[in-house]
């Protein structure tokens, strides 16, 4: 008895078991369209969290941009600083994602 991936939630499961314990997958019925069916949505929901990602990103940087400069503060205060600081992370943050976008896309 080996231990194998769930086709569905990729979780460890029993290569005898009939069914996924963790998802309910159905494994013993499932057809190689079943499985290639289950792979393209999970590769489908794992772009669309990529992409939400990269939204909240570009949000971020935007509210920190945007605060920083029409805030009405000074440079040096401390909303300047969480300003200048939120502008920062969501560039990182959006600049991350696409490189992970990139690296999904040619799997």
């Amino acid at each position: 008895m080996a231990i194998t991936a769930c086709p569905s939630c990729k979780k460890p499961i029993s290569d005898k078991a009939p069914s996924c314990s963790h998802c309910g997958f159905n494994i013993g019925s499932a057809t190689a369209e079943d499985l290639e069916r289950k792979a393209s949505l999970l590769r489908f929901q794992k772009m669309q969290a990529l992409q939400n990602q990269s939204l909240l990103a570009i949000l971020i940087f935007v509210a920190g941009f945007g605060f920083m400069y029409w805030g009405g503060v000074q440079p040096g205060d401390l909303q300047h600083n969480l300003a200048l600081g939120a502008a920062i992370v969501g560039f990182v943050w959006y600049g991350v994602n696409r490189v992970r976008i990139t690296l999904a896309k040619r799997k």
